[in-house]
């Protein structure tokens, strides 16, 4: 993976949407968010089955964040996360990474085709942290 562009992705600056949050801190979600936040990261949660997490408001889907986030992290099964690579060309929405195990070529090719930049196979908090 392209350590330019996950440094990119990666700029302190960026404002993150994580797709798949969860409340349950063993979940992956939970953990991904967590994580972001405590780096200091501005980043909101999306999951359209919670109202909170971590004692912030869950947002249902990415079009009720109140700003465009630069990077949609998910942390979804692949055919979700199809659902939301295709919702964010709709926002505008530039970059996706995509956590282990919630990419599928199908995802990633849309990607490609769409002129959405795109990390995967590769988890956040690690590269965060390396």
């Amino acid at each position: 993976m392209n350590t330019n562009l996950i440094n990119e992705f990666l700029w302190k600056e960026h404002v993150f949407a994580v797709v798949g949050v969860s409340n349950n801190p063993k979940k992956y979600g939970h953990q991904v968010y967590k994580d972001l936040k405590e780096a200091g990261y501005t980043v909101y949660p999306v999951n359209p089955h919670i109202d909170e997490v971590l004692e912030d408001k869950c947002y249902h889907s990415l079009s009720e964040l109140p700003e465009k986030p630069d990077v949609v992290d998910t942390v979804v099964p692949p055919e979700v996360t199809e659902k939301i690579v295709a919702e964010c060309k709709e926002l505008g929405i530039e970059r996706v990474w995509m956590q282990p195990g919630s990419e599928s070529e199908k995802a990633i090719e849309f990607c490609s085709r769409n002129g959405i930049k795109v990390v995967h196979d590769v988890c956040v908090m690690v590269k965060r942290r390396g």
